[in-house]
This record gives C-alpha cells, sequence and structure tokens, in this order.
C-alpha cells in the first residue's frame, strides 16, 4: 500500500487554435498558417503576451490588445501568467510577445504603436 499515489495529471484544452504547442527554442521566422493551425486573420492565429503578473507584464497585455485593435484584427490576446507554460517558451526575461507560437519580443515593454510595427515587419 502505498502512501503517495502518482498526482493525476490534468489536461486543459488550449483556448490558441494552435493547440498550444510551445517553440523548441526562439525562431527569427514566424510561422505561416499552414504550419500553425490554418484558421488565421491576416496570417496571424494567435497572439500571446507572457508574464508574470506584474505591472509592467500587464502593461505589455493592454498595449498587446491596443495594437491588435488598432489594426482591425478580430483576434484576442491571450495573457499567461502560469511560470510553467512561459519556460515552455524558453523565455527568461519578461514580458514577452508570442506571434504564431514564437517569440518575437522579450525583455522590454512596447508601446501599442511599436507592436504594430513589429507585426508589419513581420509581414501582418
Amino acid at each position: 500500500m502505498s502512501l503517495f499515489g502518482k498526482k493525476k495529471e490534468e489536461t486543459k484544452a488550449p483556448s490558441c487554435c494552435c493547440g498550444g504547442a510551445a517553440p523548441a527554442s526562439e525562431a527569427t521566422e514566424v510561422k505561416g498558417a499552414s504550419e500553425c493551425c490554418g484558421k488565421t486573420v491576416d496570417g496571424i492565429c494567435c497572439v500571446k503576451v507572457l508574464g508574470a503578473g506584474c505591472k509592467s507584464c500587464h502593461e505589455q497585455y493592454e498595449n498587446a490588445k491596443q495594437a491588435v485593435k488598432n489594426m482591425g484584427l478580430d483576434l484576442e490576446v491571450e495573457y499567461i501568467t502560469d511560470m510553467e507554460k512561459v519556460m515552455a517558451y524558453g523565455v527568461m526575461s519578461m514580458p514577452a510577445i508570442v506571434v504564431n507560437e514564437q517569440v518575437v519580443s522579450a525583455g522590454k515593454v512596447l508601446k501599442a504603436a511599436d507592436v504594430e510595427k513589429l507585426l508589419h515587419k513581420l509581414g501582418f
């Protein structure tokens, strides 16, 4: 008889259409719709802000939401504060922005206009 049994793993369906798969490493190129999940708005399937829940991370989340709104995209920006999920992306400095499951910015708070410029630079 065992006093400590194995903990049952809970699996939650990710809110992202990509299935929540984190990249193995940071890449310079953002995945296209066919590599991500096929469901996109102007080539973007998902936008996530990774953070610890601090003021700077929350500010980045609000700026990212504003940038998506300013660009006229019908996407929901996801805010991830679960450290296990954040670490799965290989991010060591926060806040970070993830587009189509690829880390595109980390370690600094970008203003909404800068997020827009970043998305345009990536081809969106």
